[in-house]
């Protein structure tokens, strides 16, 4: 019989805190329908780095994106009413966000400026979209989550071309969260977090998915969130039940898990840095950034047709 290696575990270090000022301890929509009803001072997501190295992360109960500079120094962007998660660069000046109670919406990073990108599909609203990931085209590949699960699994997955045709991949998923492609984006993955799974869907050149697959299966109160891609193929994923991340290999096999503080929800990662090797993770229980200096680089993002 053969036995995979156990993999190397390593502990996550404290990148910087969310600010005594910033912190809310109060009630919140949010909350109220994911939460309980316990008040939460805030929950962190959508890391994303520009080009000069700021680090980007969304508050979803409070509809706050920060910027944090490479010293750790907070800074409120905007703060607008919506339920922000994950963000990708549009362009050098713009942020694209999947905001759960808005559908698609643009920020300008200067002006703090948020507008309307795509809150609709032929006038029905979305279900609650969660995260997003671009193509070498423009293409832009983002799940739309809801309150979906094992219970009701109905959870989307869209493909945005330039051109605005919007296409469903897929429609039967319990609870579509983190999504990233392939180094050859020829493959997508999308995070089941109520099926404690990654899915892996192949992408045809007619642009259809087929023989969807289940590529990684996780375990504990909460399934796997945001996910990455490194240079090698390593699929990297955020999963917030135990707050780990898992690095695994092409075969979908674990090498390395990264480990917070105890208690941390690690919810969404991002590569970082000159040579893109240093991994930041947003840990929602206690408001912190996270992160790991990795040998091998993550893979760069694309950002949206035109720019």
């Amino acid at each position: 019989m053969f036995f995979v290696q156990p993999p190397e575990v390593r502990e996550l270090e404290i990148f910087s805190r969310m600010p005594e000022r910033f912190r809310r301890k109060e009630r919140s929509a949010w909350a109220d329908a994911n939460r309980g009803g316990q008040p939460v001072d805030s929950f962190l997501e959508g890391p994303v780095f520009d080009a000069t190295g700021n680090l980007y992360l969304t508050d979803i109960p409070f509809g706050r994106i920060f910027r944090i500079d490479a010293a750790g120094e907070w800074e409120l962007v905007t703060e607008y009413d919506g339920e922000p998660n994950g963000m990708k660069f549009l362009n050098a000046r713009e942020l694209l966000i999947t905001d759960y109670k808005n559908g698609l919406m643009r920020l300008d990073i200067a002006s703090g400026q948020v507008t309307s990108f795509l809150e609709r599909r032929n006038s029905e609203r979305f279900k609650g979209v969660n995260d997003l990931v671009f193509d070498a085209h423009g293409n832009l590949y983002f799940t739309d989550q809801g309150q979906s699960g094992l219970h009701e699994p109905t959870g989307r997955v869209y493909r945005l071309s330039p051109e605005g045709r919007l296409d469903l991949l897929l429609a039967n998923v319990p609870s579509p969260n983190g999504v990233v492609l392939s180094p050859d984006e020829k493959v997508l993955f999308v995070a089941a977090t109520r099926g404690n799974c990654v899915w892996r869907a192949p992408l045809m050149d007619d642009g259809s998915v087929a023989k969807v697959g289940q590529f990684f299966t996780s375990y504990g109160p909460s399934g796997p969130d945001g996910l990455a891609m490194n240079e090698e193929g390593g699929l990297l994923i955020a999963n917030p039940g135990l707050g780990y991340v898992w690095v695994l290999n092409r075969r979908a096999e674990p090498v390395l898990v990264l480990r917070g503080p105890a208690g941390a929800s690690t919810t969404n990662l991002a590569f970082g840095g000159a040579d893109r090797c240093m991994l930041y993770v947003t840990d929602s229980t206690y408001g912190h950034v996270l992160r790991a200096t990795l040998e091998v680089p993550g893979q760069r993002l694309h950002r949206g047709p035109g720019d």
